[in-house]
């Protein structure tokens, strides 16, 4: 699963929605598809107006804005995103590590919204069409999923005992069950984890994340382009060649580190059957 250039062997234009894509791996993504896959309709999804046009010009895409603070906006965004004629793959990307707790309008503490619940909701509303499409949904975990998470599936929020760390790993387990959960809802879905990456996601945060990469040893780090070379192999690599659907992933695309809860299927309808209850957005 290490071929970088296996996307010769869809040679048909695909549509490629990619959330967070204004900056770090889904902007290095976007920059990789284009130069690779010419023929594509890219189609990038980001929270800042001004950065996410500046991407789309740069690499000739369609752009939308949401902040998945808001699931007002992202049930706008799905509604946006289901005229296009098909979508062929979808770029879970959008996430981050926040300070907190932060309760959003919409009930939900903003770490897991944004990283697990709007993802979710988005994906729900565009099951159609993906499914239409055969279409490959791919979640950007991470490591932390195994390193910093203490994921207990009563408190997805992470309210007890909250630390911007701990919610983050929580998070990013969250995509892997979310992985599983929509792998069991017949879609070809994987998740990933993109490198330890010199990127600015942990600006929204004040914590030991923040410190790490704000400080001299985020020089170390590998450049975006490098996850962003991972996200554009799964969107267009072909489920049971280029990855097994409903699994996770490391940097190198082979199987990853995991806590065991992240396994668990019945965790994973746990989790999501309560989240569509709650988001009036239940898997039939």
């Amino acid at each position: 699963m290490t071929n970088p250039q296996h996307t010769s062997l869809n040679p048909r234009p695909r549509t490629i929605v990619i959330t967070g894509a204004s900056d770090g791996i889904g902007a290095a993504a976007a920059r990789i598809l284009r130069r690779r896959r010419p023929a594509d309709k890219l189609v990038l999804v980001g929270r800042n107006p001004e950065k996410t046009k500046r991407i789309a010009d740069e690499v000739g895409a369609a752009y939308h804005v949401a902040d998945f603070e808001s699931l007002g906006q992202v049930r706008d965004l799905a509604d946006e995103l289901n005229a296009l004629p098909e979508i062929n793959a979808l770029g879970n990307n959008a996430g981050g590590i926040f300070d907190g707790p932060f309760m959003t309008a919409d009930g939900f503490e903003r770490t897991w919204q944004v990283n697990v619940v709007a993802p979710f909701l988005l994906t729900y509303l565009l099951r159609e069409k993906l499914a239409a499409s055969q279409a490959n949904v791919v979640q950007t975990s991470s490591i932390a999923n195994f390193l910093m998470s203490a994921f207990d599936p009563t408190d997805p929020n992470t309210l007890e005992d909250f630390s911007a760390e701990r919610a983050y790993g929580n998070a990013k387990l969250g995509d892997i069950l979310l992985t599983r959960y929509l792998h069991t809802k017949g879609l070809a879905s994987v998740a990933f984890h993109p490198g330890v990456l010199a990127t600015g996601f942990a600006q929204n945060s004040t914590g030991l994340m923040h410190t790490l990469y704000s400080g001299l040893l985020s020089k170390t780090f590998a450049k975006p382009s490098q996850g962003g070379d991972n996200l554009a192999y799964f969107l267009t690599g072909t489920p049971g060649i280029h990855f097994q659907s409903g699994e996770y992933y490391n940097s190198r695309r082979r199987l990853g580190l995991q806590r065991p809860i992240a396994r668990k299927i019945n965790v994973a309808r746990r989790v999501f059957d309560d989240l569509g209850r709650q988001l009036n957005a239940e898997w039939s």
